[in-house]
């Protein structure tokens, strides 16, 4: 499907960016996109050091969506 209809992916990375005004006006930009829903921030949460070898486990796999990451205490 993406070779017939032409479709193109790309990734997106803030460093570069950071030539067109520094890493300031990036985080300030991106912070209003989330802000106003044009992107959407996924984080993928485990709880616990036990759980940390299941979350690199489903990691490796191909299993998360959004940024993983194990947490370890409550704020």
């Amino acid at each position: 499907m993406i070779v017939t209809k032409r479709l193109r992916m790309e990734g997106f990375i803030v460093m570069d960016y950071f030539a067109h005004g520094g890493r300031e006006r990036a985080e300030s930009e991106l912070a209003g996109w989330v802000a106003d829903g044009h992107i959407k921030v996924v984080e993928d949460a485990y709880d616990g050091l036990t759980s940390a070898p299941r979350a690199l486990i489903d990691l490796l796999a191909g299993g998360n969506v959004g940024k993983r990451f194990v947490r370890l205490a409550d704020r």
